[in-house]
């Protein structure tokens, strides 16, 4: 049976990210999830209960399966993103733990920046922090389509509806300045595993699904953009063997749209059109790839297309500009230079830029625009105007994630300073 784009298979790959306060139960909630649904290893578990039992805690501290680093475990917090992957029958997902705390930001935008869905986790007794709101601001600003709002604790607060739902009233008036499409309440405990993998007896008032059911089913196939066709070229496949003489393949992952064989396209940046000859995959040859597939495309016509070239529908092409402007959040101890100059990294094309200009920084705080403070540090968020030594091929971030971002890197050190996603 064919697969499309928009069928839920099984198998899928959901990627999440957990954000929220220092204490809020991130860890644990982490660690319930992969004891609940029993994927963790006999071995695991018997080093949790032996760290546990050496800590003079009660039970076994499921906190201590993410928590990897031994700075980590010594301070019960999260410093660096720690990354678990597990599997159940439907889907199978990897996890990006980030840090709460405030110099950690850098931390949530990479763990952040591939996720299809966020939680927010909110400590029932303390309600919606500062960093509550940081989070989410981030989780709009890196346009993870779906975010899941766990109020952690009912535990220590009676299991109390009144409490929820008044926290949950708080976050949806916050929340409606932010750019979320799709935003749902599971009120848990993740220490006694209340709504996490199992429903909960002591919440007969909440009548959701349990944190698991809806990460097993969340429809995440549609939150790629399938209409604006977008094939950055990675690799040129020429084997020159008998066999293969004369083939000549584009290789990459389609960043949107659907290509499918004989459509008419353009590639950029010669303006030249021609016919999709066919579409290989690993298992062979498919009829239409669409993201995020990784195929090699052949033309009917022999052109010179190489990396950082992209193939795209004449009628429909992304903004081809060396101004650009974007939202900055920066990385390195060192502070963004203005007029500085960096290596740019955008689809598979490498480019120079230079910092034409540093528009604002903004509080993540309030979400006001501060103009008056452009000295830009690490952990900073700040809209700068770049101008790139060639023309990139770019969209939107709103519109399409795969081409609207980009990250700067130091051309001394090598070192990645900051990652971008593009307004216009």
């Amino acid at each position: 049976m064919k697969k499309t784009p928009t069928q839920l298979h099984e198998g899928e790959l959901l990627r999440f990210t957990t954000a929220g306060s220092v204490d809020d139960g991130k860890s644990t909630l982490i660690g319930r999830l992969l004891y609940d649904s029993k994927s963790i290893f006999e071995d695991q578990l018997e080093a949790v209960k032996a760290a546990s039992a050496r800590r003079g805690e009660e039970g076994v501290n499921l906190a201590l399966l993410t928590d990897g680093l031994r700075a980590e475990r010594e301070q019960g917090i999260t410093i660096d993103v720690a990354y678990r992957y597990f599997a159940t029958p439907r889907r199978k997902f990897i996890i990006a733990d980030t840090p709460g705390h405030i110099q950690y930001t850098r931390n949530m935008v990479t763990g952040a920046s591939t996720a299809n869905v966020a939680l927010i986790l909110i400590d029932a007794r303390k309600g919606i922090l500062e960093q509550t709101r940081r989070h989410s601001f981030i989780a709009s600003l890196l346009q993870i389509p779906h975010l899941v709002v766990c109020i952690n604790k009912m535990d220590l607060v009676d299991y109390s509806e009144e409490v929820y739902e008044r926290i949950k009233e708080e976050f949806e008036a916050f929340s409606s300045k932010l750019d979320v499409r799709d935003i749902h309440f599971i009120p848990i405990s993740a220490l006694k595993g209340d709504n996490v993998v199992h429903r909960s007896e002591n919440m007969p008032w909440y009548e959701g699904p349990t944190l698991m059911y809806y990460l097993e089913n969340v429809h995440i196939a549609s939150d790629h953009n399938f209409i604006d066709c977008r094939f950055p070229v990675q690799y040129v496949i020429r084997p020159n063997t008998d066999e293969y003489h004369d083939y000549r393949g584009y290789a990459g992952r389609v960043a949107g749209g659907i290509f499918k064989k004989g459509d008419e396209v353009m590639l950029l940046p010669s303006g030249f059109t021609t016919r999709i000859a066919r579409i290989d995959t690993a298992d062979g040859e498919v009829e239409e790839a669409f993201p995020p597939m990784s195929v090699t495309i052949l033309l009917e016509d022999e052109f010179d297309v190489s990396r950082g070239d992209m193939i795209v529908r004449e009628n429909n092409v992304p903004t081809i500009g060396q101004d650009i402007e974007v939202m900055l959040c920066w990385f390195n101890e060192r502070p963004l230079q203005p007029r500085g100059k960096y290596a740019l990294m955008h689809t598979t094309q490498e480019a120079r830029c230079m910092v034409k200009e540093i528009r604002y920084k903004l509080d993540i705080n309030t979400l006001h625009r501060n103009m008056d403070d452009l000295n830009i540090g690490m952990n900073d968020i700040a809209r700068v105007h770049l101008r790139t030594t060639r023309p990139l091929f770019y969209d939107p971030y709103r519109k399409n994630r795969n081409t609207g971002s980009l990250i700067l890197i130091d051309e001394h050190t090598n070192e990645t300073v900051a990652a971008g996603m593009i307004i216009q």
